[in-house]
């Protein structure tokens, strides 16, 4: 709806993360228990820090400047940089992973419940779709909406440094960026569980 209405103000209660399978689509279904919802090929990244997640889309233009003007007469566009940088506070096999670029966390043989993940040499691709859902509940008249967003194919390209302390909870920063399908599809999108978007 055009002009102000204080009822489409979001503010993002509750989220969570996901991450699967590059490709994965982001579920259209929205019941009662979101792990339904998400129970196909996704990952529940578990609890991150009270930052939530910042998303940052930057798009870069270069002008095209002529002779007979002081200011550019068109523009072209000539990079796309979509990114979500958050920080996962729980350590297990999906979480750290996902952090480090890979691989997979083994079970030592002969050790009863003794783990081991290896940092490679160098650097791999791995790709993977990450989902990002949260919640708010409307001021105006007390109705959930719900917002998902999802990223088919997309790798983390920096990771912050992990502290260790005593008085703080180590965190696995990430920034994980959007990469483009061979297929030209969408490189993101929304799906959203709210009357906002209604056709008036």
């Amino acid at each position: 709806m055009a002009g102000t209405n204080s009822s489409e103000i979001r503010i993002a209660g509750v989220g969570r993360l996901y991450v699967a399978a590059a490709d994965t689509k982001v579920p259209t279904t929205f019941s009662t228990d979101p792990s339904t919802d998400w129970a196909t090929g996704w990952k529940n990244l578990g609890f991150t820090s009270g930052d939530g997640v910042t998303f940052s889309k930057k798009d870069k233009l270069e002008p095209v400047d002529v002779w007979q003007a002081v200011s550019p007469v068109h523009f072209v566009y000539s990079d796309r940089d979509l990114t979500l940088k958050f920080s996962l506070l729980q350590f297990n096999e999906d979480t750290l992973p996902f952090f480090m670029g890979g691989g997979a966390v083994e079970a030592v043989t002969g050790s009863t419940g003794v783990y081991k993940y290896e940092i490679a040499d160098r650097p791999y691709a791995d790709v993977r779709a990450l989902g990002l859902e949260f919640t708010d509940v409307r001021a105006s008249d007390g109705a959930t909406v719900t917002y998902r967003f999802g990223v088919p194919r997309g790798q983390v390209t920096a990771a912050d440094d992990i502290k260790l302390a005593r008085k703080s909870a180590a965190q696995l920063g990430i920034t994980y960026t959007a990469m483009a399908a061979a297929d030209g599809s969408a490189l993101a999108s929304f799906v959203m569980k709210d009357a906002a978007y209604a056709a008036s």
